[in-house]
């Protein structure tokens, strides 16, 4: 069961290297296939059993990917700290630009949410 979930990711995964090198070369090719795997979950209006036992058994895993930065941000501190302005501007701009962004998202879901029941009665 777990095979057929694995199996599942890594397709999707290579249909998005093809589409990235054949079609959109802007964008990776895990991104389209993470894309097409949202649009399959979409359609098939629910996550498949062996898909959903292998994402939780790969989430176990996830503070694994952590140790790479890190070691990055302990080798390259010197770098990092002479483009020190320039990271801290871009965190602060993010930060201003998705805060607003989430709580306008928010208020729309659940407006969303409360007009439904109007809506199927």
């Amino acid at each position: 069961m777990m095979l057929k979930g694995l199996t599942w990711l890594v397709v999707l995964q290579l249909i998005g290297s093809v589409i990235h090198l054949s079609l959109l070369p802007a964008l990776p090719g895990p991104i389209i296939g993470m894309l097409l795997l949202f649009v399959l979950l979409l359609v098939r209006r629910g996550i498949p059993e062996p898909l959903e036992k292998t994402a939780a058994l790969l989430l176990q895993y996830l503070p694994l990917l952590l140790i790479v930065p890190a070691a990055g941000i302990m080798t390259s501190g010197a770098a990092l700290l002479a483009d020190l302005p320039a990271i801290a501007a871009g965190l602060v701009l993010s930060l201003v630009v998705t805060v607003p962004f989430c709580g306008w998202l928010m208020q729309l879901l659940i407006r969303r949410m409360d007009r439904q029941p109007e809506d199927q009665a």
